[in-house]
């Protein structure tokens, strides 16, 4: 079975009517993908509360609620549930913030056509991180600037380690699962542990610490 032959559902979370029409626009020709829209943060947290979709779509800015405190409500209610920040702010603060409630994607509504966010939300509802090209320095020069620091990478099992490394690299579930000869199942059920142990709450967050503690410099 293909990626496309699984229904993804998609909650669309944006203040802006224009730009939700152009999304459900592209998302509703995709059979494989069922899309829910809202145009608050309130609307977002009560709608995963009563059916958890597996991808949000959210703006970092909207009137009332910010996108960046929805995000880390929804992840609260429901942590399996991806979440991509599709927003017009490249500002450095709203992406790290973005990254530490929990979001698995960072993408600019000017630099990413409609096509490329249906991919999007297909790449993280298989369990992958995404950010927009022109944001991923601005990423990792905040990380490195970084004076507190997350919880060691001593706490981890060498198992965890060798996952942690996988997902630096970019491997989806999948691939992880093939590389070290265990189960899907398994490799999630490792990944959430890490991100317990490590006080983070994304893989991106975890991938981002393990560039900035030279992890990758270690054999995976």
């Amino acid at each position: 079975m293909s990626d496309r032959d699984v229904n993804i559902r998609v909650l669309l979370v944006d203040d802006q009517e224009l730009f939700r029409r152009g999304v459900k626009m592209v998302l509703s020709a995709d059979d494989s993908l069922e899309l829910e829209e809202v145009d608050d943060g309130d609307k977002a947290v009560a709608a995963v509360e009563q059916n958890p979709p597996d991808v949000v779509l959210l703006d970092v800015r909207m009137p009332g609620r910010s996108g960046v405190d929805v995000c880390a409500a929804i992840k609260e209610i429901s942590p399996s549930t991806g979440i991509i920040m599709l927003t017009a702010s490249d500002e450095e603060t709203d992406l790290y913030e973005s990254i530490k409630s929990g979001a698995s994607g960072y993408l600019l509504k000017d630099g990413s056509t409609y096509d490329q966010v249906a991919e999007a939300v297909r790449l993280v509802a298989s369990g992958q991180s995404l950010i927009s090209p022109s944001m991923a320095t601005k990423l990792l020069d905040e990380f490195v600037s970084m004076t507190k620091s997350p919880s060691p990478a001593a706490s981890l099992t060498a198992r965890e380690l060798q996952v942690l490394r996988q997902v630096a690299h970019g491997q989806s579930n999948r691939e992880i699962a093939e590389a070290l000869f265990i189960s899907e199942n398994t490799v999630k059920n490792h990944i959430r542990n890490m991100l317990e142990k490590l006080q983070m709450k994304s893989r991106m967050e975890a991938a981002m610490f393990a560039v900035r503690s030279n992890l990758l410099d270690d054999q995976r």
